[in-house]
């Protein structure tokens, strides 16, 4: 093994990889619960900030309205000055100090000093009118300071103006900040932890229908069960799916039933040929292996039947793979081709196996995209067809004329209950039934009408006989690159 690859295997996976491989009601759970705690801790920090500034502001309004009264300021200078003359304060909330332009700061004896900023010297040396900020004293307490110009007539020792600082501690402030933030922790917590909860209860109950289709689908694997349904209800993606799962195990279910119908079919529809071919045959053989000769006219009788009924197995088994073709478009040869000449080639061919008919054709041009060689099948079925039932010296008549090929036959024609079932494999009138043929030829020319975009059906003929109408879309004229050749003329018809 490698390095790159025995570092690979020994790589651990990363967070996002464990991710991955949780349930999705787990994932689920657990983004609902991320994107509530974001939102909860978002809620929370703008709260907490915008209470700290509402509760600094009012404190700083509360040091701007303090009125010093002047004899304090009086008798706080004479204490710096002599701290000895045992000079008396007035008890007050505030730390009321004197400050100068050196830095200088003078402080009652029962409060703690709070050293000097840039800003309150600024305001001692004349340079700003008032500054509020916060800062500690030296007892390390947080202290909110407003400091502002004094007017009265006191002076520090070279004669210049003092200001004046009132201080109270912070804690009006961050004791409630402290309170808010706890409770804000608490609610924040539950709230994560309901939305945990209700994630997950909203991935159990929003995946339950994909649940069922899970255990649907694993069913049908195991079981190949394609009758299972799953109960749909709603209009949301989940009931879509459901709808396309059902009607994907129906068209399974429909597509196994026709294929199982076709073997069936096709077994017993190869069981009279090959019945027939064994009973002809094992006389054929008796009469070689006991020495007593077949006569001539019945041998020959007995050959053809035999090759008869090769001919019909072969037929049928030609059928057989046309329709076992897949019918996807792309899956076959389809090019543009005159149905004109098609027609026209099938028509020589029915003159062939009807030398006794007369077939009347009126061909006008008519190209389409189809397959050629499935095309010219199908044209040569519904001859094939016309030529089986018209009575000797009957007239078929074809004609082709913007698109619609009709092809019309004097025979006995097909009772109305039968026309629904004509295109149905293996089915065959019971009137018919003793006529050579394998019951595929009608539905192969529907499957190439619909591989072509058109459409096959037929009708009762006014005056007796059927009426086959293959309807196929093109044009009349080629398109550009395909020559357009000139329009055959017809012979005249009569019994070939």
């Amino acid at each position: 093994m490698s390095t790159s690859e025995t570092t690979r295997n020994d790589r651990r996976p990363s967070p996002m990889d464990r991710f991955r491989q949780l349930p999705l009601r787990s994932r689920l759970a657990m983004l609902t619960a991320v994107a509530v705690a974001i939102a909860v801790a978002l809620s929370a920090a703008a709260c907490w900030l915008i209470t700290r500034d509402r509760l600094t502001e009012q404190l700083d309004a509360q040091l701007s309205r303090v009125e010093v009264n002047p004899s304090y300021v009086q008798a706080l200078s004479a204490y710096c000055a002599n701290p000895d003359d045992g000079v008396r304060f007035q008890p007050t909330p505030y730390t009321i100090q004197l400050v100068s332009a050196g830095g200088y700061v003078c402080t009652s004896p029962e409060k703690a000093s709070i050293p000097a900023q840039r800003p309150d010297t600024a305001v001692a040396e004349g340079r700003l009118e008032s500054t509020v900020h916060t800062t500690k004293a030296e007892g390390g307490a947080e202290m909110r300071v407003w400091t502002k110009q004094y007017g009265g007539p006191l002076t520090d020792a070279q004669g210049k103006r003092l200001a004046i600082s009132v201080a109270v501690p912070m804690e009006q402030v961050t004791q409630p900040l402290d309170q808010l933030a706890l409770v804000l922790l608490i609610v924040a917590g539950v709230g994560v932890l309901g939305a945990a909860t209700a994630g997950l209860w909203v991935a159990r109950a929003g995946l339950k229908p994909v649940d069922r289709l899970t255990d649907a689908v694993e069913h049908v694997a195991r079981t190949q069960d394609l009758a299972i349904r799953i109960p749909v209800d709603g209009e949301d993606e989940i009931a879509r799916l459901s709808r396309s799962f059902n009607s994907m195990t129906a068209a399974l279910a429909a597509s196994r039933d026709l294929q199982q119908q076709l073997i069936a079919d096709a077994g017993h529809e190869l069981r009279t040929p090959l019945t027939s071919l064994r009973t002809n045959i094992d006389l054929l053989v008796r009469s070689e292996q006991s020495g007593r000769p077949i006569p001539s006219a019945d041998k020959v009788a007995l050959l053809a039947s035999v090759k008869a009924q090769m001919g019909e197995l072969a037929a049928l088994i030609g059928d057989l793979q046309v329709l076992s073709r897949p019918s996807e478009p792309g899956q076959s040869a389809v090019e543009v081709v005159a149905l004109h000449e098609i027609v026209g080639s099938a028509l020589e061919r029915a003159r062939l196996r009807g030398p006794s008919l007369t077939i009347a054709a009126d061909l006008a041009p008519w190209y389409v995209r189809a397959e050629p060689a499935a095309l010219e099948r199908a044209v040569v079925n519904l001859l094939d067809n016309a030529v089986k039932f018209s009575p000797p010296g009957g007239t078929v008549e074809v004609r082709l004329c913007g698109g619609e090929l009709t092809v019309r036959d004097h025979g006995p024609g097909i009772p109305q209950d039968e026309l629904p079932h004509v295109f149905e494999r293996f089915w065959r009138s019971p009137s018919a039934r003793s006529l050579p043929g394998s019951g595929l030829g009608l539905s192969i020319v529907a499957r190439t009408a619909e591989q072509a975009g058109g459409a096959v059906r037929l009708r009762s003929a006014d005056v007796g006989g059927t009426e086959a109408v293959l309807t196929l879309p093109g044009a009349a004229t080629p398109p550009p690159g395909i020559p357009e050749p000139p329009r055959p003329q017809e012979p005249p018809q009569g019994p070939q």
